[in-house]
């Protein structure tokens, strides 16, 4: 069954299509989205199609910095939901975990995991369902909008700009960076373990004026019926854990067990009712990180062996063999589609 997102993502789409000399019904079209997910922003359209739907602009318009040029517009609005539950938080810090608890009733393959470290708070985002066809523009579309949501809270009610410590890319850098530096204000760094951003904790820590706790309440109720009824699978549930801590060097089923706040047998008797297994989530997961992490050229292939657990580069090479039949060398050799070509850098 394929992660569906509401249509509001592609808010901005037209209009960044039309000035890069696009038709954007026509490439609508060629990636099977109707041309009504423009206008309704409450329609759920499949993630795939709209991945592919962005790098093929991104190739066609010639502009690698497509998604993030959506991102620039964004406002609250374009989150549905996801942006009431943003509105009503008594600080962005609030703002920010509130994004994380409802983001599914947005983007259904989306999460992000928030760590606090002294200073810092970090924000990884992980992508899942996005196909083969390349993750370049949804993952940064995603991280600019995640700042451009958090940016407008504090500008309405204060003025002032937000600035992250830092951006993270799992992407090799492109050849010019203005948008980025544009957008974000900040050191964006390429070829990173993960795609995020760092904030200085005491940023988050800022109070909005708008919280009203007398309609919280009532808005989390009507919020959270929302998530009960779509419900979530143990198999989404252990896919996003595993995405998330692979490369980070902790993941293991107890871990995973540990974070869901059930014992590890557990865990595995759900998944087999799912007709599924730990292992055969892992391997998928490591599949689609592969993938990602390969097609950066500039990223070695002993670091790739590392963010994936493998305890060596012959052992991931004979994994990677069996998963795709072939070698990674013979993977990158393979003649780019133009839908790839967009990610490169």
């Amino acid at each position: 069954m394929p992660y569906l997102l509401r249509s509001g993502s592609l808010a901005n789409y037209a209009e960044v299509a039309r000035s890069a000399g696009l038709n954007p019904h026509q490439l609508l079209a060629k990636a099977s989205l109707s041309r009504y997910a423009l206008l309704d922003t409450d329609i759920r359209v499949p993630v795939e199609a709209v991945s592919h739907l962005l790098e093929a602009s991104a190739a066609a318009s010639g502009q690698i910095d497509f998604g993030l040029r959506m991102a620039e517009s964004r406002q609250l609005a374009d989150l549905g939901p996801l942006g009431l539950a943003m509105r009503e938080a008594p600080s962005l810090r609030m703002a920010l975990d509130a994004m994380a608890r409802y983001l599914r009733l947005h983007n259904e393959a989306l999460s992000l995991h928030i760590e606090g470290s002294g200073e810092l708070v970090t924000v990884r985002a992980e992508l899942l369902g996005t196909g083969d066809g390349g993750l370049r523009q949804s993952i940064e579309l995603v991280v600019g909008a995640i700042h451009r949501a958090l940016h407008c809270l504090l500008g309405r009610l204060h003025g002032v700009p937000l600035v992250p410590h830092r951006v993270y890319f799992t992407h090799a850098a492109p050849a010019n960076t203005a948008t980025h530096t544009r957008l974000f204000g900040a050191t964006v760094s390429f070829s990173q373990e993960f795609d995020g951003i760092t904030y200085r904790a005491d940023d988050l820590e800022v109070p909005l004026k708008a919280y009203d706790r007398s309609t919280v309440s009532e808005a989390r109720r009507h919020l959270d019926s929302m998530l009960a009824e779509r419900g979530e699978s143990m198999p989404d549930n252990v896919r996003r854990l595993v995405a998330c801590m692979l490369p980070q060097g902790k993941c293991s089923a107890d871990e995973v067990a540990r974070q869901l706040g059930i014992d590890r047998r557990t865990v595995h008797r759900k998944l087999r009712l799912s007709g599924q297994s730990y292992l055969t989530i892992l391997h998928e997961v490591r599949a689609d990180l592969a993938v990602r992490y390969i097609a950066n050229i500039e990223r070695p292939l002993s670091e790739v062996a590392a963010l994936l657990g493998f305890t060596s580069l012959c052992v991931f090479s004979r994994w990677f063999a069996m998963r795709f039949g072939c070698s990674v060398s013979e993977w990158r050799g393979r003649p780019a589609d133009s839908v790839q070509s967009a990610s490169a850098p």
